[in-house]
């Protein structure tokens, strides 16, 4: 692995306690913007250029809303992490996307209200461009991994991220339908554009749990279920996080 690259990994739900790295050493921080929303693992293996960090924390804890992303982000940047993938779970918004599915998006459509989303929201006004909101290279590299551990994935895909903490009604969920998204959770935004606004890759790894409420006679969306799906996968994800950061191709 090219020794100029740091991998900044955000465990979403189901991912949480950061044991797949074992022998990490422990790092408590503080940063300008208060507490972020887990300690920090620094990884002993692919040559210690692995940090991990909790979203929701350690026991899930944190609410979507709640979560300090200016914090976490912040916080990855200090370790001098280059590139971020981070772990959602995701409702399925379109048939072919079935639980268990990885999804690589590409686009996302924000539709939160509450949150801090930005670091230059004082004196100094930065206009980030967002045409292309993550990362091409990093994708790339997931969808090369998938191939080759034979895991079922979607390599691109548009991302809708509400608010939280409840799920959408039936009517809101044909609604991000009929808009062209694809998938659908509560954490992707402000996370990826502050990612972007410090200059880090950042691209999700979105396993998709449910069918959100849309598709008739499928049972509603729960986080159980939501647990149930990604307990299964967790192997999967971590097969998947392993390989792509061993083989990483930074000139795609």
């Amino acid at each position: 692995m090219d020794n100029n690259l740091k991998f900044g990994i955000i465990g979403g739900s189901g991912l949480e306690d950061g044991s797949f790295f074992e022998g990490g050493k422990i790092k408590k921080i503080e940063t300008p913007y208060g507490p972020p929303s887990s300690d920090l693992i620094l990884s002993n293996t692919f040559e210690n250029q692995i940090v991990f960090i909790s979203r929701h924390g350690k026991n899930h804890s944190i609410n979507p809303t709640n979560v300090n992303y200016k914090a976490n982000i912040w916080s990855l940047k200090n370790e001098g992490c280059t590139h971020i993938i981070a772990a959602t779970a995701c409702g399925s918004l379109r048939e072919k996307i079935e639980p268990g599915h990885f999804v690589f998006p590409d686009q996302f459509i924000d539709r939160t209200l509450k949150r801090d989303s930005t670091f230059f929201d004082k004196n100094e006004v930065v206009h980030t461009p967002m045409g292309e909101p993550f990362s091409k290279t990093i994708r790339e590299n997931l969808i090369l991994g998938s191939k080759n551990l034979g895991f079922k994935f979607h390599k691109s895909g548009t991302l809708v991220t509400i608010e939280g903490p409840r799920f959408s009604t039936k009517a809101e969920s044909n609604l991000f339908r009929m808009w062209g998204a694809d998938i659908i959770n509560m954490s992707s935004v402000p996370e990826g554009p502050l990612a972007r606004e410090l200059k880090m890759e950042y691209q999700p790894i979105a396993m998709s749990t449910d069918y959100d409420c849309w598709r008739e006679g499928e049972e509603e969306v729960s986080m159980d279920l939501i647990y149930t799906v990604m307990k299964k996968n967790v192997e999967n994800i971590k097969k998947l996080l392993s390989f792509t950061i061993s083989n990483f191709k930074d000139n795609f």
